[in-house]
């Protein structure tokens, strides 16, 4: 191969083309700005993006309130990744990994920050008692296939999304190597689903809530237009289990929170009324 890249002893940071989803991060962490966050009325504040690591939390959220969890009442900011938002120093100073979603809990004595979604959906189960099983093996089963998820969701997001949606141009080695990687994430899915209403067993936890937005937006067409490309439809048991979840009102609800995008998009959340009139918007 002519053109094929040797690297340097010592990588150097230089960004090579316009590619701003490319060229967001550094080598380095912490605050670029001086910013203040905003702060609504509720116990727990939201900053976050409608992306599915975003939808994960709003969709718990969302959950809890259909139970009637009025503690579980919140207010969501948006976080523009693309405007660099998760890199003031407000955002800092909750999650210092600066990705979304990060929660402020203000219900006790102290502030508790909570960042990673995986630990956001464990707090706020263990916080109200829901959707995480309390002792025994279901609650092992839960904790495995929400492991699972934040183990295997960057290779389809960070790894198959990226070469194949954003990447400044589409190169066989990379796609492919992430394609075959995402085909067996289904795949173990597929046959988990073989003979489970969920994904850990017969109740709905938050091992879906961690899933179905990487996988169950993939499978239902809404997540880098490579359903037809990654043969999503030979998935059967994973296309029963997210229409399943899609079919959940509080999922309907939570996956529009923290959006801009799309036709029902709702870019702040502070009460229920807020979603109601996206949603009614949309008829």
């Amino acid at each position: 191969m002519s053109n094929q890249y040797v690297p340097p002893k010592v990588w150097v940071n230089e960004p090579s083309s316009a590619n701003k989803w490319a060229n967001i991060n550094r080598p380095v962490a912490g605050a670029r700005f001086e910013k203040t966050l905003p702060v609504g009325e509720h116990s727990l504040q939201l900053y976050s993006l409608g992306t599915p690591n975003g939808q994960k939390v709003t969709i718990m959220l969302e959950e809890l309130l259909a139970l009637g969890v009025k503690e579980a009442e919140y207010d969501a900011y948006l976080i523009n990744i693309s405007e660099l938002d998760q890199f003031s120093s407000g955002f800092v100073a909750v999650n210092p990994n600066s990705k979304i979603p990060a929660l402020v809990d203000k219900s006790g004595a102290e502030d508790i920050n909570v960042f990673e979604s995986a630990s956001i959906l464990v707090h706020l189960a263990e916080k109200f008692g829901h959707f995480l099983p309390k002792s025994g093996p279901a609650r092992t089963q839960t904790f495995n296939w929400l492991f699972w998820a934040q183990g295997s969701a960057p290779f389809l997001g960070g790894g198959f999304g990226h070469f194949y949606a954003y990447a400044d141009e589409k190169q066989e080695y990379p796609i492919n190597r992430f394609a075959m990687e995402a085909k067996r994430q289904l795949d173990v899915l597929d046959k988990q689903l073989a003979n489970n209403t969920f994904i850990a067993g017969e109740d709905f936890t938050v091992a879906d809530m961690a899933i179905w937005p990487w996988y169950g937006n993939l499978v239902l067409g809404n997540l880098y237009s490579a359903a037809e490309f990654l043969d999503v439809a030979s998935y059967k048991n994973v296309l029963r289990w997210a229409n399943l979840v899609l079919q959940r009102p509080s999922v309907q609800r939570g996956k529009i929170v923290n959006t801009s995008w799309g036709d029902v998009s709702l870019a702040e959340r502070h009460s229920a009324a807020d979603i109601d009139a996206a949603l009614n918007s949309e008829k």
